[in-house]
């Protein structure tokens, strides 16, 4: 019987622009139409006005336009501060001869243009829950549990966008852009806590949204920018359906320095390659690391967003022993306050 099956590529990025090393992978006959989804880390500064994302995500659109590829999932996500290192990762699926086993599963999934007055409320939860299940439904994955990564990419509200909004005579969440990413990905993290029964949805308030932190998905990763208005949605798991050398686990950091989680995760999988570490990394809103102060949020130069993606990366590297990791900061509602989730990709031995 045929079945699906997925393949993983980390490519080095030598900026925004640089595709070649995916043009190289199409050249060696990765077909471009198995292409589903990129995730990628570029060098700007994770804020409003990084623009290396909408740089690189032009020009994978580019690329893809000119294999006649449309639909694939591009998610950017900037900063790679510290010795994190620019690239990308390309997820492929294709039908295959082989019969069913357990292995890595991936789905996609587009809502529909967010109205900017539910950014950061429940109406945002509810819509980026829906598009997670369609997003499962497309993999394949019927129990939730066996979801082990959902990326999604949500927008933000600019100036202009605010201004339109209270010409319609709504109130949006707020006017500061900045506040509004978080806003955006915390509401979005909540949708996939909703969609995977981490939370119920009846128990959410537009109140709780960035404020009652004890409310998290342990399986969600958020990134927020201008380039889109509604979301973009992978998820990751594990389906009887697909066969293939790929499994997948996460686990929760309980703060920034919990290498003991990860290192427990890494053990339940296959011995093998590692092919991707997928983290989320947040300045402990307490100012504390178990008992010891720090400063990220006292820095008025640089974003404690940039100071926790770079401190993260290190920890993670060295776990790992390499540093193209894709850290993204920005965790509302993902994982517990000061800790993240951490998916890892492994390809097994033989």
């Amino acid at each position: 019987m045929p079945s699906m099956r997925a393949v993983v590529y980390r490519v080095a990025a030598a900026g925004p622009n640089d595709i070649s090393g995916v043009e190289a992978l199409l050249e060696d006959g990765l077909n471009p139409k198995s292409i589903v989804a990129v995730l990628g880390k570029t060098e700007g500064n994770g804020c409003v006005n990084d623009f290396t994302r909408g740089f690189a995500t032009s020009s994978f659109e580019a690329l893809f336009a000119r294999h006649g590829v449309s639909g694939a999932s591009i998610v950017m996500s900037g900063g790679t501060e510290g010795a994190l290192s620019p690239h990308w990762t390309i997820f492929a699926r294709s039908e295959v001869a082989e019969d069913a086993g357990r292995a890595l599963a991936i789905g996609t999934a587009r809502t529909e243009i967010l109205p900017v007055e539910q950014l950061g409320r429940v109406g945002q939860v509810e819509m980026v829950a829906a598009g997670v299940r369609k997003a499962m439904a497309d993999a394949g994955i019927d129990d939730p549990d066996d979801l082990h990564f959902v990326q999604i990419k949500c927008p933000l509200i600019t100036l202009v966008r605010a201004n339109e909004t209270a010409a319609r005579g709504q109130t949006p969440i707020t006017r500061d852009t900045l506040k509004s990413m978080g806003y955006s990905r915390g509401a979005s993290a909540l949708g996939a806590a909703v969609a995977l029964g981490e939370l119920d949805l009846q128990d959410i308030t537009d109140a709780d949204i960035c404020n009652r932190f004890e409310l998290y998905s342990g399986r969600a990763s958020v990134s927020s920018g201008v380039e889109l208005r509604d979301h973009e949605i992978i998820v990751l798991g594990m389906s009887s359906r697909w066969s293939g050398p790929l499994s997948i686990d996460h686990a929760v950091m309980a703060d920034a320095i919990d290498t003991q989680a990860v290192r427990a995760t890494l053990s339940r999988l296959p011995a093998g390659s590692i092919t991707a570490v997928l983290a989320k990394a947040e300045a402990d809103s307490a100012g504390v690391i178990r008992g010891k102060r720090h400063t990220m949020l006292d820095d008025s130069d640089i974003s404690s967003t940039r100071h926790a993606r770079a401190f993260v990366g290190g920890v993670l590297a060295g776990v790992f022993g390499m540093t193209d990791i894709y850290v993204s900061g920005g965790a509302e509602h993902q994982g517990p306050s000061g800790g993240g989730p951490v998916s890892i990709i492994v390809k097994r031995e033989g």
